[in-house]
């Protein structure tokens, strides 16, 4: 008869196989996109690829940089946008998230963060693109902001959340005005989990395509102005991979390498973040 103690080492031999075998499944589809990506993406890396405009369509010349100032726009601008509104929100859903008053707030914010960003670059069409006539920076940059707001609130409502009681006390305690407590005490004390959200809700939309389709269409020319469409790498890699032309689908392909190494760097620094709390 098979013991107690050989039958347990047994399961767990088993559950700890299965679980591997699991995690080898589910990383595999993930080792094979960033291995594609490497192996087409870097052989579109040059100098031109850079700092030129794009050529005409099915020739070799040219490259992305007006997409990669239009990514940084959008994502600087939203960023000026979002992240002291989604701070802010987090803050207020930490103080007075159990009462009332915050029930609708704090379902407005589950719902945005649930809502496909599609929907919200539909919003900011009919609400800034339609009414003003056009496509521009300031309609992506707005529906990218939407996106973060719920993200960063989050964030900042759970990193607030773990800070010990006994600090907000201690400075109650001193006699110190409540909202100079939150701001300089609670939110200082919970700033690594609060700037790890930043990071993550500006991984987020870089990565977006869906609300700038909607929103800023997309640009062959360097930014022009707030009120002008504006292009970006994730818009050029929709349009170009859509192409017949190798040298465009080339270009797509070294667009989506250069966002792989951004996702790269963001979640590394999120991840040493996180580290040094």
């Amino acid at each position: 008869m098979i013991s107690l103690r050989v039958k347990k080492k047994v399961q767990n031999t088993f559950l700890f196989l299965f679980a591997f075998l699991s995690t080898i499944i589910a990383i595999i589809p993930l080792f094979s996109i960033i291995f594609e990506v490497i192996k087409n993406g870097i052989e579109a890396i040059n100098l031109d690829f850079f700092i030129q405009l794009p050529g005409p369509l099915g020739e070799s010349i040219g490259g992305i940089a007006n997409a990669i100032q239009g990514t940084l726009i959008l994502v600087t601008l939203a960023s000026i946008i979002g992240v002291p509104i989604g701070v802010i929100t987090g803050i207020y859903l930490y103080e007075y998230g159990k009462e009332k008053k915050s029930t609708l707030i704090s379902f407005s914010v589950d719902l945005l963060y649930d809502l496909p960003s599609i929907v919200v670059g539909i919003f900011v069409y009919i609400t800034v693109v339609s009414p003003m006539r056009s496509f521009s920076a300031l309609a992506g940059a707005l529906a990218l902001a939407i996106v973060m707001i719920p993200i960063i609130a989050k964030t900042t409502e759970e990193s607030l959340t773990l800070v010990p009681p006994t600090i907000s006390e201690a400075g109650i305690a001193l006699g110190i005005p409540k909202w100079k407590n939150i701001v300089f005490i609670v939110l200082n004390s919970a700033k690594n989990g609060v700037l790890n959200g930043i990071v993550l809700a500006v991984a987020r939309i870089t990565g977006e395509t869906a609300p700038l389709i909607m929103t800023c269409l997309g640009s062959n020319f360097w930014f022009s102005g707030m009120d002008k469409p504006i292009n970006s790498l994730t818009l050029l890699i929709w349009r170009y991979a859509m192409q017949p032309y190798p040298s465009a689908v080339k270009k797509a392909w070294g667009a989506a390498f250069l966002l792989l190494l951004v996702a790269l760097a963001l979640n590394l620094l999120v991840k040493s973040g996180g580290e040094r709390k």
